[in-house]
Order: C-alpha cells, then structure tokens, then sequence
C-alpha cells in the first residue's frame, strides 16, 4: 500500500511538472492593412518589397547591405507605399523567430508580383 500511495504522488508530482510547463505564446495587434485572414499570425512576408512584418513587435525587416533590419519605422523608399493594396503572405511554415533566415525560400515561392491585383480583405478598412 506504502509502495502504492508513493507511486501517484511521484506520478501527479510529475504530471504538474509538464502542466506548468507549457508555453503561452501570444500575438499582438496586428496593423490595420494586415490580411483578415491572418489573425494570430505572428509574420507577414511582402513579397513586392522583399520585406516582412513581425506582428509582436510592429517591426519591419528587410535586407541591406547584407543585413537584416528591424526598425519601426519604414524606409524612406517604402514611407508611401501602400500596405493595404500589397499583396502579404501569412508565415504560418516557419521555425523559431527569424522566419527571414528562409529568405531565399520565400523569394522563390512568393515573387514580386505574387498575387498582383488580387484583393485581399485588411484587418481595418482603408480610411478614407
């Protein structure tokens, strides 16, 4: 009986062990021109940009000079390029964080023009 009682407190001492040992991942807010069909997608690649969209951060990262960049902010070249008219892939088939470590990948997949003229439906409404 001894042998007994001390085998299900060893096995619920385990089971709570892998109960709190789950991860809660969250997204956040996704941007107004982010594709409706997306929600809870963390990335968004911009395949007329070469650029992607982290959700979480509200970060965009491109390449330049071989590096990647994460601003907030757009570049000058894209400030007045229009993300609601932009065809963007929701990344849904990557792996850890960096979803632009398969860049090449996405580049072959998802071309420029990819989609051109197919209209996919924001988050929000273009303000008018």
């Amino acid at each position: 009986m001894k042998t007994l009682k001390l085998a299900m407190v060893g096995m619920s001492i385990f089971f709570s062990g892998l109960l709190s040992a789950q991860v809660a991942v969250t997204v956040g807010t996704p941007p107004p021109w982010g594709p409706a069909e997306a929600s809870g997608i963390r990335f968004y690649y911009i395949p007329d940009i070469q650029m992607y969209f982290d959700v979480n951060t509200g970060e965009y990262v491109y390449l330049s000079g071989g590096n990647w960049v994460h601003t907030t902010v757009l570049p000058a070249r894209y400030r007045h390029y229009d993300f609601y008219k932009a065809y963007k892939v929701p990344l849904r088939d990557y792996h850890g964080e960096s979803p632009w470590e398969n860049h090449t990948v996405y580049h072959k997949s998802y071309p420029r023009s990819y989609h051109r003229g197919e209209y996919q439906k924001p988050f929000v409404e273009r303000p008018h």
